[in-house]
């Protein structure tokens, strides 16, 4: 194979090239051109990826719109209780000192026995973090209140007893047994559990969120409760895994009034905090190959794709009927006019060009119904088409997006490969003799190892290898303590977490039916009292949608940063969760979120702003009807749906990334169609997923779905990164690699059970390694506690075993 450079064109050989046919490499063409150039129907969604959306709406979407009395009573509790201690003034006109003693006062109060005298300082402390708003008079300031009284909340040692009330209420077996029986469990039936998650939540919220005007003190709490929230503190464990722990008790039935919305936002909340978001994700990357000795990274990812821009989508069957009528149409009118058209032709040739280009690109727009010959056909039976001047015809951008990458296994292959073609033996895993092969496969060689790429995962694979052939020879274990903990914590109980946020993220999905036997994950929503009126009932159908799409947004979040860190942190630990979550049938679950209007999904207006936090405890409520409703607010898109759904792709693309039985399940599942309905979402980052999920399968999809969908292939040409020698789209050699799915899963499963048992699991250690104590003086000289009834009779045991025993030195002596 003839391996070129990167130099600015397109990274496809000229054999690639000749097997497109000839309208498909025009097609190619001027799609790079109109992509580049920008020209689109609709104008790309301005959507800026990051690990949270804005603070105010994080704040906001805790609530849900139900709970609105509920800001009220916290008011009167904290009011009640700071009249009795400072009758006259306000909690923003006392000093710092009076605002710490008021803080540990009602600290104190969370340590009283009755459970509603309890309840009621808990609300007060809810008060106090949720800015104590009823003494601002804007946005703003309930803002700068916020922040001031949850850093003073945490000096005082709030969250410590915080977590110490919610393992009380987990723990609460009479609370799980009521609900339990009970046949509608409403939103009074976690009361207690969800003012101490708003809490907590509220806390990690805004603690993480860091602000350059913030005071050198409020910066040491900060750093100090970040190392507390990731270390094994509480319960002799990270926080996270107590929340893992409360949703796989909700997802098993046991508890069915955990307020579940909130329990995953403080869980994704607190896992980012700790671990670290994308940008410390890069960062720690880069380190570690720095630290491994290794390349540096060819590009920053992050910066690539907020650079990158959307493609023009597929068109549907709907729009290449009305596109094939518009063609006929100007076909029938340029016979009628053609002395004009030559004279336009006269005046602007460029132009000339530019409208035929237009009318060819309706001709190649993926349309399965229009066969045409194929490519050998073609040159066959047509003259060659006449070339025209680069600078005329062809506009390519500057250079690709992405640094093109090898494997060393490709290098190895294409070796073996060219030395069995022209020498006729081979030489295993030899990459440097190029002996008796031909002056360009040398190039194609010097090309390839110009690009080669060594990940981290394959640095800590080959270590774990070495330490199998020498056990002895131990292994040092350099990583942060944080992500080691939380493995740890969550190592016994992996498999069931991961079913039960998938079984949850199901009955959130929109495309979910109701089922009996499904879940209720609207407990922390739905009123005492159902809704009387059409307008409560509009009102109370936008919270549900919008709690729904709230906890696809957490759950996707924390699969996404678990995978990521996981796999940075070892590679066997990222593929032990992505097992679990591929038995849990992960990917069919993405892929059944995904078979629905996509579009409609991201541009969904469930949310009513004038109800949101901080805006409906400042500005007094307005009459809602039910227009406005239906109306909802002036986005263009609705933030957390688009993040979910990128987060989801992401997800899918970490599981089948290199597994070829994995990549087989995207086949065998119907995937195409539904990817490629999803390319309708102008927005330049999870197209750029969608085309790489559809890139590993596309080789079988057989040639026909190729021939149709030319423009999805121009798409990932121009858009996804370039694997030198990978055919991705010809689909040679199929039969060569058998679909196996458990051979492959099963080799996977014994080297992680290997991993984790070495590391983490030290009951099972091999006896054979321990150290054995073999020296007469030191075993002689332990110290032996002897239970009390053998002391009282020690004489008789001499008698009877030793005295009495008849003894044969002579045999002992020799």
């Amino acid at each position: 194979m003839d391996v070129g450079g990167n130099g600015g064109g397109l990274a496809i050989n000229n054999k690639q090239r000749a097997m497109l046919p000839n309208k498909s490499r025009g097609e190619f063409i001027r799609n790079q051109r109109k992509d580049s150039e920008g020209m689109s129907e609709s104008p790309d969604l301005e959507f800026d990826y990051a690990d949270t959306d804005k603070w105010t709406a994080e704040l906001s979407e805790l609530y849900s719109y139900t709970e609105g009395p509920e800001f009220t009573i916290n008011r009167k509790c904290f009011e009640e209780d700071f009249r009795s201690h400072v009758p006259e003034k306000k909690w923003t006109e006392l000093d710092a000192a009076q605002h710490r003693a008021h803080a540990m006062q009602l600290l104190d109060g969370l340590e009283v026995i009755r459970r509603e005298k309890r309840l009621n300082v808990a609300r007060a402390i809810l008060y106090m973090a949720q800015g104590t708003f009823a003494e601002c008079s804007c946005e703003a300031e309930v803002q700068h209140w916020v922040r001031y009284n949850i850093f003073l909340l945490l000096e005082v040692g709030t969250f410590s007893a915080l977590v110490e009330l919610l393992n009380m209420e987990i723990d609460n077996s009479a609370a799980c047994s009521s609900a339990v029986r009970k046949p509608a469990i409403s939103l009074a039936d976690s009361t207690d559990l969800r003012v101490l998650l708003n809490i907590m939540y509220l806390i990690v919220e805004t603690v993480q969120q860091e602000d350059s005007a913030d005071r050198p003190e409020w910066r040491a709490i900060r750093d100090t409760f970040q190392a507390e929230l990731g270390s094994p503190l509480y319960n002799n464990e990270p926080i996270s895994v107590m929340l893992f722990g409360m949703v796989t008790k909700f997802s098993t039935g046991h508890a069915p009034h955990f307020p579940m919305k909130k329990v995953l936002l403080l869980l994704w909340k607190s896992i980012l905090f700790t671990l670290g978001g994308f940008e410390q994700l890069q960062n720690i990357k880069v380190g570690k190959r720095e630290e491994l000795r290794l390349p540096p990274l060819p590009e920053d990812s992050i910066r690539v794709i907020r650079s990158m821009r959307a493609a023009s989508p597929p068109a549907s069957a709907s729009d290449l009927i009305e596109q094939q009528q518009k063609r006929a149409r100007r076909e029938h009118k340029s016979l009628t006019k053609q002395d004009n058209l030559d004279a336009f032709n006269e005046k602007d040739p460029y132009k000339a060009d530019d409208a035929r280009d237009e009318e060819d690109d309706h001709d190649d727009n993926d349309n399965a119904l229009e066969t045409e010959p194929f490519p050998i056909e073609r040159d066959d039976v047509m003259p060659p088409p006449i070339p025209h001047p680069p600078s005329e015809r062809v506009s390519f951008p500057k250079g690709l997006p992405w640094a093109p990458k090898v494997r060393e296994k490709d290098i190895e292959n294409f070796l073996e490969s060219s030395r069995s073609k022209f020498i006729g033996y081979t030489l295993g895993n030899d990459t440097n003799t190029v002996v008796g092969l031909p002056r360009p496969i040398h190039e194609s060689i010097r090309t390839l190892k110009q690009h080669k790429y060594v990940s981290i995962a394959e640095i800590q694979i080959l270590k774990e290898e070495e330490f199998q052939k020498t056990p002895l020879s131990g292994v040092s274990c350099n990583n942060p303590c944080g992500f080691n903990s939380l493995y740890q914590g969550i190592l016994p109980g992996l498999p069931q977490y991961m079913i039960a946020l998938l079984k949850i993220l199901l009955a959130a999905a929109p495309t979910s039916k109701a089922k009996t036997d499904s879940i209720n994950i609207l407990a922390d929503v739905l009123p005492e009292e159902m809704p009387t009126t059409v307008l409560q009932s509009m009102k109370l159908g936008v919270d549900v949608n919008r709690h729904k799409e709230i906890i696809v947004k957490a759950i996707s979040a924390v699969l996404l940063l678990l995978l990521k860190h996981f796999k940075l942190n070892h590679i066997y630990q990222f593929e032990y969760m992505a097992q679990h979550l591929v038995f849990a049938n992960c990917i069919p679950l993405i892929l059944k979120f995904f078979n629905q209007n996509i579009m409609s999904y991201i541009t969904a207006k469930n949310s009513i702003s004038v109800l949101d936090f901080p805006h409906c405890v400042v500005h007094e409520l307005p009459e809602l009807t039910a227009e406005s409703l239906e109306a909802g607010d002036n986005n263009q898109f609705c933030w957390r749906n688009l993040f979910s759904c990128i987060n989801l792709l992401r997800i899918l693309n970490k599981l089948t990334k290199w597994k070829h039985s994995r990549t087989m399940m995207l086949v065998v599942f119907k995937s195409a169609p539904i990817l490629k309905r999803a390319l309708k979402v102008k927005q330049a980052m999870m197209q750029l997923y969608v085309l790489k999920l559809l890139k590993v399968q596309t080789k079988y999809l057989g040639r026909q779905w190729r021939k149709s969908n030319m423009k999805t292939m121009s798409a990932i040409y121009q858009k996804v990164r370039h694997r030198l020698n990978d055919d991705w789209a010809y689909g040679n050699d199929l039969d060569a690699r058998p679909w196996d799915f458990q051979a492959e899963e099963c080799a996977l499963r014994a080297n992680i059970e290997r991993f984790n048992s070495r590391r983490y699991d030290k009951a099972q250690s091999n006896p054979d390694f321990l150290p054995v104590d073999n020296c007469l003086q030191s075993v002689l000289g332990q110290r032996v506690e002897l239970p009390e009834d053998f002391q009282m009779n020690y004489d008789l045991w001499l008698e009877r075993e030793v005295f009495s025993k008849p003894i044969s030195w002579e045999e002992l002596l020799q």
